[in-house]
């Protein structure tokens, strides 16, 4: 369970720059950052990236449900890894925090902030989070550790 600091940080800092943007920005609101980036303020009713964003209204509470059960598996599964490593718990607890930092918004507002919205040209990808982001590289980093070569018994004991 020592990895659970790191999904702290990331729900304290989601939370945290969802604060700052809806305090500062109204609905839809636009500040160009970059040329290719903007903090634009929107809400999220749907899953990552926006899918399901037209469901019917369901999602709220089948998203907050499935958050849930994925957090769970993790909490259970953390303390239950080899210590030899740190890519995997790493990974798992970069995807609790972003979970949990999502969930915040779902069960509090009906809708998760998202704010981070790259582009280019006239071509937006969806707006998200911090939360996404963890999750992304959370995920990112599993496939990784999935694919990464497993060394044998024989290189292990030689």
């Amino acid at each position: 369970m020592r990895w659970l600091w790191l999904s702290a940080v990331v729900v304290a800092l989601d939370q945290w720059t969802k604060y700052r943007v809806t305090s500062s920005f109204d609905l839809y609101e636009s500040v160009a950052i970059l040329p290719f980036f903007n903090l634009t303020l929107v809400h999220n009713t749907g899953a990552a990236f926006s899918m399901l964003q037209d469901a019917g209204g369901w999602q709220r509470w089948g998203l907050s449900a499935l958050a849930v059960l994925v957090s769970a598996a993790i909490i259970y599964w953390l303390p239950r890894l080899q210590a030899r490593s740190w890519r995997l718990p790493f990974a798992l607890a970069l995807i609790l925090g972003g979970t949990l930092g999502n969930l915040c918004d779902r069960i509090a507002l009906g809708y998760v902030i998202d704010f981070l919205d790259f582009f280019l040209g006239t071509r937006h990808w969806p707006a998200f989070n911090v939360a996404d982001s963890a999750i992304s590289v959370g995920a990112v980093m599993l496939v990784l550790d999935m694919l990464r070569k497993q060394p044998s018994d024989a290189e292990v004991h030689s």
